[in-house]
């Protein structure tokens, strides 16, 4: 079996997430535990109980599913799991991915995930920016369409999921006039997402200075199992590297199906999600038909998966 092991990005958080896998497994709540005490927040509290609206906060989901993910992993590591071949995360899961990797400690992690969201928040007032999902629509046609609506504004295409599933960013202006304008140039839906941030567009810049500033503060080494970077499906060859991709990520588009496709190229056959949810498990059957996906956010899928 060659084995990746991926980590989801935001919107994959949900209220009473890893709560099963908490209950079996001390070092899900321990790990809450330590990312609470450097945080000066109780994630666990959080994540567990909520609302909603305060765990989708940018600066809380960063965290909160970065703890998630290396939670899981630490989980399928002491349960005897097979170590991967390769790692890739999917946005933030790229940071998780790097910590799980031994990259970044996961104190430097957590704390630097929770300064990203900051720095994205911060880029674009509230209420001016936004992103939408494109629904039935194919690369180029929804670049295009961007390219046709624009005007004066940002709108780009930043997120390539899967066929056919593309998200945009840019000024909310922008992105009203695109949902209309994919619609008529065949998109099945042209759906709004529930964040202010243009994540991954060019109006990032500013908050890519500034991880560029945190980064050159923190000790990243190269990491012990191979991580695939959104920014250039490519696996960085030095520390310096690792950092400079996660600079570029902050403005630039994730590319995960070219990543799954390079995985798949590469000899993957199997893909197990570490995280809550089963986003990039739906997006990887998607992508290659006939992939091995897993995910193992509760005992009884860890150990189904475990089993195989």
């Amino acid at each position: 079996m060659s084995l990746a092991i991926v980590f989801p990005g935001q919107g994959s958080q949900a209220v009473g997430m890893m709560s099963a896998l908490a209950e079996q497994y001390n070092v899900v709540k321990d790990l809450y535990v330590e990312a609470s005490d450097v945080l000066g927040v109780d994630m666990w509290k959080m994540t567990q109980e909520g609302p909603i609206e305060q765990l989708s906060q940018t600066e809380n989901t960063q965290p909160a599913l970065l703890i998630a993910g290396v939670a899981a992993w630490r989980v399928w590591q002491a349960e005897g799991g097979a170590t991967p071949s390769l790692m890739a995360g999917h946005s933030l899961g790229e940071y998780t991915a790097l910590v799980c990797a031994g990259a970044l400690s996961f104190a430097d992690g957590v704390t630097l995930v929770r300064d990203r969201g900051r720095y994205m928040q911060a880029a674009v007032p509230e209420g001016e920016g936004g992103m939408a999902a494109i629904i039935g629509l194919d690369d180029d046609a929804v670049k295009k369409v961007c390219a046709e609506v624009a005007g004066d504004d940002v709108l780009q295409a930043v997120n390539f999921n899967a066929p056919g599933q593309v998200v945009i960013a840019g000024s909310a202006n922008a992105i009203e006039r695109a949902a209309g304008a994919m619609k008529e140039a065949g998109a099945k839906r042209a759906l709004p997402l529930p964040v202010s941030i243009p994540a991954h567009s060019s109006l990032m810049s500013s908050a890519s200075a500034k991880l560029a500033e945190r980064l050159a503060g923190i000790d990243v080494q190269l990491p012990t199992i191979n991580v695939l970077h959104n920014c250039n499906v490519s696996v960085a060859t030095s520390a310096e590297q690792v950092s400079a991709n996660l600079v570029t990520q902050l403005d630039s588009p994730v590319r995960w199906v070219e990543s799954v496709e390079k995985m798949h190229a590469d000899g993957i056959t199997t893909f197990v999600e570490s995280g809550p949810g089963k986003v990039l498990g739906g997006m990887i059957k998607r992508i290659v038909r006939g992939a091995n996906v897993a995910c193992i956010d509760t005992p009884q899928a860890l150990q189904s998966q475990l089993s195989n």
